[in-house]
């Protein structure tokens, strides 16, 4: 049986427009993937309100930005002060969540939701939705006019952003998409200059 999971960010919805989308799906868990979550721009969408406003529409809500979010307090997740993915993903947490996610999908139809707008911009579809797709979920990102982007159409996107073919004479689509992926992640994933370590020097 093919496992199924959506991605949402919740921008600057109002939370009626949000909870809209989320029926239209037929979205009845919500995951939130958010290192911190809370929202000054948006307080709707910080934790208390908006877990009481899901019960209120019998979606469930789940906390999971300790083993998902886009931070890490492991400054071996670091490189020059900005968090790498590759490494967030084989931390024993970050492992420990997908686990949860996957099998929570036996039993609900879930949303991993962030903050930012676009799916290019966010931890959610480069990061978390990229590991679910590569143990073969099938992954769906949902936009702000309520359709459905799948993460394959997701990585052509990705690909066309970083001015890379789906493939060539000499490289495949995927090894365009690792490039792809480190090329994005450098360029939207959390920096922190207190976790910058020094490089190693090597004394011959």
């Amino acid at each position: 049986m093919t496992e199924y999971v959506f991605t949402i960010g919740h921008s600057n919805h109002q939370i009626e427009k949000f909870i809209e989308l989320l029926r239209l799906h037929g979205i009845n868990a919500l995951c939130d993937v958010r290192s911190h979550p809370y929202s000054r721009f948006a307080p709707q969408f910080s934790i208390d309100p908006l877990r009481a406003t899901l019960a209120k529409t019998e979606i469930s809500y789940v906390f999971l930005g300790k083993e998902l979010g886009a931070r890490s307090e492991n400054p071996a997740c670091y490189r020059q002060g900005r968090v790498q993915y590759d490494r967030l993903a084989q931390e024993p947490d970050f492992v420990e969540g997908i686990k949860r996610l996957i099998k929570g999908m036996d039993r609900y139809r879930i949303a991993l939701m962030c903050s930012e707008k676009d799916p290019l911009d966010c931890h959610r579809a480069l990061l978390v939705a990229r590991k679910l797709f590569e143990t073969g979920v099938q992954v769906s990102h949902i936009h702000s006019d309520g359709s459905l982007e799948s993460h394959h159409e997701f990585e052509s996107r990705l690909l066309a952003l970083c001015k890379l073919p789906e493939g060539d004479l000499f490289k495949g689509r995927d090894a365009f998409l690792l490039d792809a992926y480190l090329i994005r992640g450098e360029h939207v994933a959390y920096e922190d200059e207190t976790m910058e370590q020094p490089e190693k020097v090597v004394v011959p």
